[in-house]
Order: structure tokens, then sequence, then C-alpha cells
């Protein structure tokens, strides 16, 4: 199987240079900030059923129509809320989608209040194999299959394939992702 490294050269362009900028500058980079690591829990989940480069065209909706987010903002949206990101063309109307986010974010908050952050919250269960974090998301969150923790996990660093073993960007995340992610 060809891995996304070496796939996008051979894609035209627009596609290309969309793909390129999301893996040089996102893809398997650690986040440290809760709102962040929710915003791509929230394109994964959407992503689901769709291509990446459908959701990467929408980020920029995405970001808008969510607060930039904020997972204390989207936490409490109401049903004029859930109606107006039904209505929003700008990213995916799936209202199991929708649902799944508003209710992801209100989870959020209490692993914060239990953990201090959600990125501890994933710390604190790493290193797990895939199928643990599988089984874990699924009694944690809604709308958390194995593909989509898979892809989740990769793209914020805490599960290995995001990048080939020769790819560049490969070598400059290395060194930004805390020790506990780090081989031995």
């Amino acid at each position: 199987m060809m891995s996304y490294c070496s796939h996008i050269p051979n894609m035209a362009e627009p596609s290309r240079s969309l793909h390129k900028q999301y893996h040089d500058n996102h893809y398997g980079f650690p986040i440290h900030d809760d709102n962040e690591l929710f915003g791509r829990l929230i394109l994964e989940i959407n992503q689901a059923g769709l291509s990446w480069e459908t959701i990467l065209k929408k980020e920029a909706s995405f970001r808008k129509t969510y607060h930039q987010f904020n997972i204390n903002k989207i936490a409490a949206y109401t049903e004029n809320d859930r109606e107006r990101l039904l209505n929003d063309a700008g990213i995916i109307r799936n209202r199991l989608k929708i649902n799944a986010a508003i209710e992801n974010a209100k989870t959020i908050l209490v692993l914060q209040k239990e953990f201090g952050s959600f990125e501890k919250w994933l710390e604190t269960h790493h290193p797990n194999t895939k199928e643990e974090w599988v089984k874990l998301f699924k009694k944690t969150f809604k709308f958390t299959g194995g593909e989509i923790v898979n892809e989740f996990l990769m793209s914020i660093g805490f599960l290995p394939g995001a990048h080939s073993e020769g790819c560049e960007i490969q070598l400059k995340i290395l060194p930004l992702k805390p020790k506990y992610l780090q081989k031995k």
C-alpha cells in the first residue's frame, strides 16, 4: 500500500497543494491545545464515509461554524445551534456527526475537570494498542469507530504510521514529540 507521503507527489493540482500543506505542517504533529485536539477529532469524525480532501477543503468553514473548535462554546450549543449547523453548507450536514461534536465537547469538559486537560487524559492512557484506544474511545465518545480513532491518534502523533520512515517531515516531527511519545 502506498503511503500518504509518497502518494501526494502523484496528485494533480490543486489537490497536491492542499494535501501537501496538511502533510507538511499538521499530520502527525503533536497538538497541545485542547481546542485544537478537539477540532482534529471533529474533522476525523466528519471524514467518516468521505474523502479527507473534502474535509481539508471545508476546514476553514468548520473552524468558523464551530467557534474555532472552542470546547466550552460547543458544549453549550442549543437546539438552535444544531439547526444552524444542519443548514450550513460549509460543513458536513449530518445530524449524527453534529450531535457527536456537541456531546463529545461535554465529555471533554468532564475529562478536563478530572485530568486537567484532554491532552493529559490522552497521555494517561499511553501507551495503548490501537485496539485498546478504540475500545476506550467507543466507551468515552460518540461516533468514534476504529478508523476514526486510528486516524485521529496518528494525526496527533499518538499512534505510529502518519509518515513513512524516510519522510523528511517525520524527521521534523520527532524532536517535537513529548518524551512519552518517543520510541525507546
